[in-house]
């Protein structure tokens, strides 16, 4: 019985994740990764996901709501931001933190 209750609860955890979106990607700024560790947070609603960078400041996340969300990055004080998608099929965002001259950072796609 416990071994039975075990095996399903694996399959529920694995058919929740086939029905979420997988949102990943990467962020550079000049041409070259942002650090390991960096918060990654994707808003869908009133849903949050949060995610880290690795040390290639790749993340990976399941959003399991769909449509129009807001990915932040929690980076140097700051907190720039962009509208992304999630979908039931996974979506790559590669992003780019550019630094404008009043020392602002604001996101944009590769």
């Amino acid at each position: 019985m416990r071994h039975g209750t075990l095996v399903l609860l694996l399959i529920l955890g694995f058919a929740v994740q086939a029905l979420a979106g997988k949102i990943y990607g990467s962020v550079t700024e000049n041409g070259k990764p942002i650090a390991k560790g960096v918060k990654i947070e994707v808003t869908c609603g009133t849903n949050s996901y949060p995610a880290e960078t690795d040390e290639y400041g790749a993340f990976n996340l399941f959003a399991m709501a769909q449509g129009k969300c807001t990915l932040k990055v929690a980076y140097q004080g700051q907190m720039p931001s962009i509208e992304i998608n999630s979908f039931e099929r996974p979506t790559q965002y590669d992003l780019i933190l550019e630094k404008n001259s009043g020392g602002q950072y604001s996101l944009k796609r590769k």
